[in-house]
């Protein structure tokens, strides 16, 4: 009997974990997905679920989870407590640990959500099984709220996705299409009469299988590590321009009314005057039957394409993503984006029909991952202090759910852009949550092959080795930045497939030949597509060096976390490819790194890897330092390259030289732009927000300052400051245990440096070659 009873238990576990992806069969869930009857498993649409939840007294906590597909809003008593779910892929689909005890109260209680389908025109980065929603209590009391047959639900017939016709490559998803006279209103509300609404659909029926049960092609759910996004109210700076109506001056800096009157096409053309996601929300009565389009772009156009700078207007057009809004006639209507879009400028383009429009408000809801500058820097150089706002709004702008290459054309996390992003987030926040949640999801796209796709989640499976390899590095960075000791255990199956795959590509001599997929390096106009030339037998300095750069970062992993006999294997193969780097590469003439064995081709971006990769001794580094900066012939890095080119340079001896190579941020600031541009051809890059363009957030700290972890998990830290002109600056990163300060000022030939540390943390002061040492606490040195 009693193994009868465990095997009857062992296969409900397994029907309630392979469904719903529980980890813990001790809190089994019991709710259902449930959907809208009558609507197709993947039709496009907007559904409304709404449920009375009765209490005798206001909880202290009432936690349940939640999660929907394509996307939800939850409101609970008319407030939206929770945007989600955080994207995924359908075997790692999150769900969302809300308590609601904030928000609720003692009697009735109205709890409701919206969910959303764009179907075929969703974005790249969404994935979707089904339309589906579900709520899981966590305990008795909470379990109230399970979704099940005593929802009520409706589709809401106002909303249709619409297609974007945008320049350039777009994946960010639909616009919205709402159509007022079929709107539900105050759906959300306690007052409101659902009597008409039908009871939701449970879905799935559980099925025998094998020893176990389990369900077809269900999600299986993961919990979100991510917090709820930050959302914060947000005016519009100015009206830049009106056609054919009369706007108050004070509009939409402050909420103010006019009206558009009857059968007239017009435009006003508003300025956030920053660049930033947000959801736009427009009030507007009466003008039934009007069309309201609503034009989201980041910069205006002139007649050629060009955006040249930001700030001008004249002679110039706006493109770019639309939502359309039709007016019901009635008072105080209300449209806010199903989903956040991104801005500098807004075009409202009226049409309306035989009755005026008053637009009444516009405003947005700034949006993005919650997190907190806790950097400081103490400097009169206001230009510097320019570089890192601008630097700031740029990786909070591509921070919301993942890291993103750019919020308003793709939303896609790519591996290159990932790693600089990391470290914005290690040395100026502190918060490695978002980080770990891209190493995750990099681990979930590999392949059978092992190695990973550049971006993920991407429901089109792109493909560029060079990422996958930098995802290993990725992992490097975490260990002597991130702050969970545990998280890296389970990557290392990842990364050593990741490293198989390309060993697999070698040649006997330990080279990489012919890797197939888009070898990608760095935008640079005379490589095609960014691929960094090759040999005509495959070869290439620059995919050598980075399978170098990946194998020394598998290794420090290895000796870290892993296995020292995999640490061993890595090392033989790094020797040997050293050596055919040297032979292969090293031209003798010209005394730098060639791209191909041939040694037609010279770039900054091979010798910069060489220099990392520790290839070359101090004298012949600074050498090749010289000559990268000086020699113009050479493949030149763009804006996210240079990254890797400072470091390089920093590790040859030249750090003291920092602020003269900041001319592309000039040039960005100089057009207007708050975000740093995609490419170093400012003018016309396709996109105006690009974080791998963010990296002096991180060089004013790890390079200025000289601030950087020296052992994993932060445990040590070096500090070699490069002041180059500079007589006085300080500041502050924030650490696992606190705060790590500087502050120098040099008087003469003097230096008088003041270092604060946490007390448990201790590690090494350079200055002019020579070393000192550093406790916890307060440390000063006169030299």
């Amino acid at each position: 009997m009693k193994r009868l009873i465990f095997f009857i238990l062992l296969l409900q576990s397994f029907a309630l974990s392979a469904q719903f992806g529980t980890p813990n069969p001790a809190n089994q869930w019991d709710a259902s997905w449930v959907s809208v009857p009558g609507n197709g498993e993947k039709d496009p649409g907007l559904y409304l679920f709404r449920k009375i939840l009765v209490l005798g007294t206001k909880p202290e906590t009432f936690k349940v989870y939640v999660s929907g597909d394509n996307r939800f809003k939850f409101y609970v008593n008319e407030q939206l407590v929770s945007i989600g779910p955080a994207l995924g892929d359908l075997k790692h689909w999150n769900y969302e640990t809300l308590d609601l005890a904030p928000y609720l109260k003692a009697g009735n209680n109205i709890v409701a959500a919206v969910v959303w389908n764009e179907g075929d025109l969703k974005a790249v980065s969404q994935f979707s099984l089904r339309n589906g929603f579900i709520v899981q209590g966590t305990d008795a009391p909470t379990k109230a709220l399970n979704t099940n047959d005593t929802w009520k639900c409706i589709a809401d017939k106002s909303y249709t996705p619409i297609k974007q016709t945008v320049k350039g490559y777009y994946a960010a998803g639909a616009g919205d299409q709402i159509d007022m006279n079929l709107k539900v209103k105050g759906w959300e509300k306690q007052a409101f009469d659902d009597s008409s609404w039908v009871k939701a659909k449970p879905l799935f029926e559980v099925s025998a299988r094998g020893i176990g049960f389990r369900t077809s092609n269900a999600w299986t759910t993961v919990p979100s590590i991510l917090p709820q996004r930050e959302l914060k109210y947000q005016r519009l700076a100015s009206t830049r321009k009106a056609e054919e109506v009369s706007v108050p001056k004070n509009f939409p800096a402050e909420k103010a009314a006019f009206v558009v009157p009857a059968n007239t096409t017009a435009k006003v053309l508003l300025d956030q005057a920053i660049y930033t996601n947000a959801y736009p929300t427009l009030i507007f009565s009466n003008g039934k039957n009007s069309t309201i389009t609503i034009t989201y772009s980041e910069a205006l156009y002139d007649e050629k394409g060009v955006k040249n700078n930001r700030n001008e207007i004249d002679g110039k057009t706006i493109s770019g993503r639309q939502d359309i809004v039709i007016s019901d006639g009635s008072a105080n209507q209300n449209f806010t984006a199903l989903n956040w879009r991104t801005y500098r400028y807004i075009e409202l383009k009226f049409e309306t029909k035989d009755s005026p429009l008053t637009i009444e408000d516009f405003y947005g809801t700034f949006t993005g991952y919650p997190f907190e500058m806790n950097a400081t820097l103490e400097s009169k150089n206001q230009e510097l202090s320019k570089m890192l706002e601008i630097g700031w709004r740029t990786a909070r702008s591509c921070a919301v759910e993942t890291y993103m290459d750019c919020p308003y054309y793709e939303r896609l996390q790519y591996i290159g852009d990932a790693r600089i992003q990391l470290f914005v987030s290690y040395f100026n926040s502190g918060d490695d949550r978002l980080a770990k949640n891209a190493l995750n999801l990099d681990d979930y796209s590999r392949q059978a092959d092992g190695y990973t796709l550049s971006r993920y989640p991407d429901t089109q499976n792109q493909i560029i080795p060079t990422y996958s390899l930098w995802h290993v590095s990725m992992l490097y960075d975490y260990l002597y930045y991130g702050t969970d000791r545990k998280f890296l255990k389970d990557k290392l199956l990842g990364s050593r497939q990741i490293l198989n795959y390309f060993i697999s590509f070698t040649d006997k001599d330990g080279s990489l030949k012919n890797v197939p997929g888009w070898n990608f390096t760095d935008w640079v106009p005379d490589w095609r597509m960014g691929i960094a030339p090759a040999g005509d037998d495959g070869s290439s300095a620059a995919m050598d060096l980075q399978l170098l750069l990946a194998l020394q970062s598998g290794i420090a992993l290895e000796k870290a976390e892993g296995n020292a006999e995999y640490a061993a294997l890595y090392e033989k193969i790094v020797q040997k490819l050293k050596a055919t780097i040297q032979a292969k590469y090293w031209d003798n003439s010209k005394k730098m790194y060639a791209d191909t064995p041939a040694k037609d081709k010279l770039s900054q971006h091979t010798n910069s890897m060489a220099i990392l990769a520790g290839l070359v001794d101090p004298s012949n580094a600074l050498n090749i330092a010289k000559n990268m900066l000086s020699d113009k012939t050479l493949s030149q890095a763009s804006i996210y390259f240079k990254y890797y080119l400072h470091l390089a340079l920093v590790k040859a001896g030249l750090g003291d030289d920092y602020l003269s190579w900041l001319d592309i941020w000039r040039k960005n600031i100089a057009l207007g732009l708050t975000t740093w541009g995609e490419t170093s051809e400012v003018e016309t890059t396709r996109s105006d927000c690009h974080a791998w363009g963010a990296s002096p957030n991180i060089e004013i700290y790890r390079t200025l300052l000289g601030i950087e972890s020296d052992a994993p998990y932060f445990s040590k830290v070096k500090i070699e400051p490069h002041l180059g002109l500079i007589d006085e600056i300080g500041g502050s990163i924030p650490h696992t245990s606190g705060k790590i300060a500087v502050n120098y000022k040099r008087t003469g030939k003097t230096l008088n440096a003041q270092i604060s540390l946490p007390e448990n943390l201790a590690g090494t002061f350079i200055w002019e070659g020579k070393s000192y040492d550093l406790k916890g606490g307060k440390n000063s040195f006169q030299l």
